[in-house]
C-alpha cells in the first residue's frame, strides 16, 4: 500500500487527489498528528519535506512533480498523464513549471529567513513582497501558456490540473487570478468541484 506523508493545507493534497484518481488504496499519515509520524518522515526524507510518498515496495519518492509523473506512468488508466506523447510532454513541462516557479516562490514567502544572511524585519518584508509579486506574475504566465493543456469539464482531471488547483490556493494567488485571469480562475474552481477531488480538498481546506 502507498503511504503518503503530509498534513492539512499542504502540497500533499495534490498527491492525495492523484491517488484518488488512480483508485488505489493508500494511507495518509499526518506528520503533525504525532512525534512518531514526524520521526518516521525524517527517516524517509531527511529534509522532512512533504509530500513524501512511500511505495508498496518500501522505496521512497519525494518532489510533487516526480510523484505525479510516477503515478501517471504506473497507472495509465487514471489519465493523470495524456496518452499522446506530445501532450504528455507539455503536461510534464507544466508540472515542472509550477514546481520551479510557483512552489519555489511560496517557499520563499513562507520562510524568507532561509534566503537571507541577516534576516532583519525590513529585509524579510522586502523579500516576501518581491516573491509574492513574482509568484502572481508566474501564475499569469502559466494561465497564458498552458490553457490548452487543461481539464475542460467533460473528462478526467490530470496531474497538471490537480497540482495547479492545489498550489494556486496559497499566498493570495487565487484572489490575484480572479482579477488578472478570470477565465483561468473559473477553471480552477471547476477543478475544485470535481466529484473525486472535492472531498480531498474539503479535508485540507474545510469551509
Amino acid at each position: 500500500m502507498y503511504q503518503l506523508y503530509g498534513h492539512q493545507n499542504s502540497g500533499a493534497a495534490a498527491i492525495e487527489a492523484a491517488l484518488e484518481l488512480c483508485e488505489i488504496p493508500y494511507r495518509f499519515i499526518d506528520v503533525e498528528s504525532s512525534s512518531q509520524a514526524a520521526l518516521a518522515l525524517e527517516k524517509l526524507n531527511p529534509l522532512k519535506q512533504i509530500p513524501t510518498l512511500q511505495l508498496p515496495d518500501g522505496s521512497v519518492l519525494t518532489e510533487s512533480a516526480a510523484i505525479l509523473i510516477h503515478l501517471g506512468l504506473t497507472f495509465p488508466e487514471s489519465n493523470l498523464l495524456p496518452d499522446n506523447p506530445a501532450d504528455r510532454d507539455q503536461a510534464i513541462r507544466g508540472l515542472a513549471y509550477i514546481v520551479s516557479n510557483c512552489y519555489t516562490a511560496i517557499g520563499i514567502i513562507d520562510y524568507p529567513e532561509r534566503w537571507l544572511a541577516e534576516a532583519d524585519e525590513s529585509s524579510r518584508q522586502n523579500l516576501i513582497a518581491g516573491a509574492r509579486a513574482r509568484l502572481h506574475w508566474s501564475w499569469e504566465v502559466f494561465a497564458d501558456q498552458f490553457s490548452g493543456e487543461l481539464y475542460l469539464g467533460d473528462e478526467t482531471p490530470g496531474a497538471l490540473d490537480v497540482l495547479a488547483a492545489v498550489i494556486s490556493r496559497w499566498s493570495g494567488s487565487r484572489e490575484h487570478l480572479r482579477a488578472a485571469r478570470p477565465g483561468f480562475y473559473v477553471w480552477l474552481e471547476r477543478i475544485d468541484r470535481h466529484p473525486t477531488l472535492a472531498p480531498v480538498f474539503a479535508r485540507h481546506w474545510p469551509a
